[in-house]
This record gives C-alpha cells, structure tokens and sequence, in this order.
C-alpha cells in the first residue's frame, strides 16, 4: 500500500483567508493543499464590492474568479472537499472528507460562517420555494415580483438595493429604528424608489402553501403579501471542526487567535470571518490580511523546526 502523503500544511476553507493564505504559502514553496467547497465563500454572492483596493468596482464572482486564476497561475488548484472531522495523533493531524482522508502536520482552518436562520414557522418549509439567504443567487426568479428582505446591516441592505432593480416592491424588515449597515449603503437604499422600509418589526411566521405567500409580523400582527424572503440577519462561525480540536472561542463562538492567527492548540492556525482577528472587522481586505499573516507564521514555524 503507498504511503499517505503528510503535508506540512493544509488549508481548510475556499474564501479569500483561505486563497490569500494558498498564494502566499506556494511562494514561500510550502508543501500544502487547499481544501474547500464553493470558491470565494461568502465573497463570492456579493453583488457589489466598491471597497477593495485595487478594483473601482467590481462584484464578488468577479473577485472570486480572479483570486482563483491566480492561484492557478502559480500551479495550485482548490480541491473540492469537504472535511468532516479532524483528529491528532502525536504531531499529526488526520483529516478525513467526503471523498477520502488528508494528513498534515499543520493546519490553517478559514472556514467562515454559516448564515443565520429566523428560526419562524414556515421557515425551513419554504426554503427554495421563496425563503432565500442568498439574493445574488435567487434574485432573478423574483423579477418584477414583491419580496421582503429580513435584516438592518451590510448584507440586508446590500440585498436589498440589489433586489430593488429587480423586483416590483421591496420591503426591508428591521427590528430596530436604525439601520446598522454603514452609510454608504444607507445613502443607497434611500435612493431606491421602490423599497419600503418597516421599522421595529420582526417576523413571526413566513406564510405559503407550495410557495410563500405573506409574512406575518409581531407588530400588531401585521400581514405583508411577498413573492418571497431573503433572510439577512447575520452569520455564525462553523463551529463542529472548532469543537473538534476543542480550540478556546470567545462568548459568540468566534475561534481565539493571536497576532500570528495561532490558536489555543499548537499546530493549528485560524483566519478569515470565523476568528477574533482584525477586531472583528469582517470585511475582504481583512480575511486576505490574516490569510497572508497565517501564511507567513506558518513558513517561520516550518523553517525554524528544521
């Protein structure tokens, strides 16, 4: 039987942490693979990206293919997999997937967040049949249609103003009496004619039979007829791989990091919008900033075990 390969590192993720982390370690010449599901991550459903330097604008499928072109211009590709669970064994770390077993003696783990759900009657019943958490993906089957998006930052509103040169009305929800995205998506959405804001409600149960049909809100009982719902009320680390290695996290389960991006568990990194870094500011530039930190830690702690 032929001997598994132990690469020095391995990283978990496919959003930009994890690519930024892949470019940097192939200069460094690391012995490492990228392991991950759907390129991009999260960045890769961003309708419109304004803030990254380099790109007066651009768009989050755009961005993701031009990181992985880069990658592979430099001899790596992203393998599609998923790992399912991580154990130790003296200085090595086993990582088994859907479509078989890894072995590395380090590991960078940029696996994101996981989209938040209402958790309201009808929720998960209708999903993909009008309930979305995603309006860049499903946006276009609601052309000229009504639709309510469910939340009051970046993401919500972005969703939003994307969602209104679509769809015949829009209603965005917050629970809130302000908006909590930053302004220039604010300045955005006032701009829109077409998207009505309802303040200090939640959504108490998302209502259809084989599609959805209305949402029904806690304020007063409130009905609004909808096409269908774009849930945008924040995300969540992955968690089970955290748990896994038993890695110290912070009350919200964020993974505890240094500056190096090193965790509570020696020969695991973490980087990107599952962590405590960059105080928590979750944003592109970030992630690629801690994937190339990680990377750089990793070489210096590879090079001086020598």
């Amino acid at each position: 039987m032929k001997k598994q390969e132990v690469y020095d590192l391995i990283i978990i993720g496919a959003g930009p942490a994890a690519i930024s982390a892949a470019i940097y370690a192939a200069r460094y010449k690391i012995n490492f693979l990228i392991i991950g599901g759907v390129p991009g991550g999260n960045m890769s459903v961003s309708y419109d990206i304004d803030n990254y330097p380099g790109f007066v604008h651009t768009t989050g499928p755009e961005l993701t293919k031009n990181m992985i072109s880069q990658l592979r211009a430099i001899g790596h590709e992203l393998v599609s997999d998923n790992i399912k669970r991580i154990t130790r064994e003296k200085e090595v770390f086993n990582l088994t997937s859907q479509m078989g077993d890894y072995q590395a003696k380090r590991v960078l783990l940029a696996i994101g967040t996981e989209r938040n759900k209402l958790n309201v009657p009808g929720e998960n019943e209708l999903i993909g049949r009008g309930v979305s958490y995603c309006a860049t993906c499903d946006g276009f089957f609601f052309k000229n249609k009504i639709v309510a998006v469910i939340g009051g930052g970046d993401s919500a509103v972005e969703a939003a103003v994307f969602l209104g040169e679509l769809a015949k009305k829009v209603y965005i929800v917050i629970r809130r009496d302000e908006f909590r995205a930053d302004p220039d998506w604010q300045d955005r959405l006032e701009k829109s004619k077409n998207i009505e804001v309802v303040k200090l409600a939640k959504v108490k149960e998302i209502v259809g039979k084989d599609r959805v049909e209305k949402i029904i809100l806690d304020r007063d009982n409130t009905e609004i007829k909808v096409d269908g719902v774009f849930i945008e009320i924040g995300e969540t680390p992955s968690s089970v791989l955290f748990e896994q290695l038993k890695l110290k996290r912070d009350k919200d389960g964020y993974v505890l990091i240094d500056n190096e991006m090193k965790t509570s568990l020696k020969g695991i990194w973490a980087a990107g919008d599952s962590t405590t870094g960059s105080n928590k500011f979750r944003q592109i530039v970030t992630a690629c900033a801690e994937g190339a930190i990680a990377a750089n830690t990793i070489y210096t702690d590879i090079r001086d075990s020598k």
